[in-house]
């Protein structure tokens, strides 16, 4: 399938929406219905339609883009080989968090549409038309906040949230993960009762991990880590 690509970004990165989702044609718009509604019956019809953003141009202090349907790049996940007519690099937030104890990790829910049992940094999420302020600008920090109360239940606000570490590329799908460190005043133990009390199910199981335990746990999950955990561990220091 290819490597993950990097893409360098600046601490003062910019994201913004510069054009409409564009219309396709009739042959291309059935197969992704095709492919949508194959979808939907092998994780029991929970996906919804919504709109994200998708890149159309990356930079190093701006990236562009559009919203697009989230049955577009289902269709493309699924079929990779529709990148060359869609042309679509959907951008995800990618939290690391760090804890008074240690960082978060997790497993993708084998309901996921994406890496499903796979381990990452959570929280992790598509970036929605909320996040967007009147201009087209889009707040990545505040999305985070949002995926960080969804998935991992933690309502409290960070101590901290830091720039953007870099943004990963996975080579068939395209899609887009930004890695954004977060910092939460609270010990794991507490966060993982949040998460099971809270959290909306996109992991299964969480864990905390010490930082110097990070180099073995990764061993230990092996190929089961998806590429971009170990990239932002590394460039913040952790590995």
């Amino acid at each position: 399938m290819g490597e993950w690509s990097v893409h360098e970004v600046a601490p003062t990165l910019e994201v913004a929406v510069e054009r409409e989702m564009p219309a396709l044609g009739a042959a291309l718009e059935c197969e992704i219905e095709e492919l949508w509604a194959e979808a939907q019956v092998r994780l029991g019809g929970a996906l919804f339609n919504g709109r994200v953003f998708s890149a159309d141009r990356i930079a190093p202090r701006r990236v562009t883009g559009h919203f697009t349907e989230f049955r577009r790049i289902v269709a493309q996940v699924a079929r990779p080989a529709l990148f060359r007519a869609l042309g679509l690099r959907p951008l995800a937030v990618n939290g690391v968090v760090r804890l008074r104890d240690g960082i978060l990790i997790g497993r993708r829910s084998a309901r996921t549409a994406y890496q499903a049992g796979k381990w990452q940094m959570p929280p992790a999420g598509s970036v929605d038309p909320g996040a967007a302020d009147a201009e087209g600008r889009i707040d990545l920090a505040a999305q985070l906040i949002k995926e960080l109360r969804e998935e991992v239940g933690i309502t409290a606000e960070p101590q901290w949230v830091g720039a953007p570490i870099c943004i990963v590329e996975h080579p068939g799908s395209h899609v887009l993960d930004v890695g954004i460190p977060v910092s939460v005043p609270m010990k794991g133990a507490a966060a993982l009762a949040l998460h099971a009390r809270l959290g909306d199910g996109e992991y299964d199981p969480m864990r905390v991990v010490a930082e110097a335990d990070f180099p073995a746990v990764l061993v230990e999950l092996g190929e089961a880590v998806v590429p971009p955990a170990a990239i932002f561990l590394a460039r913040l220091g952790v590995l």
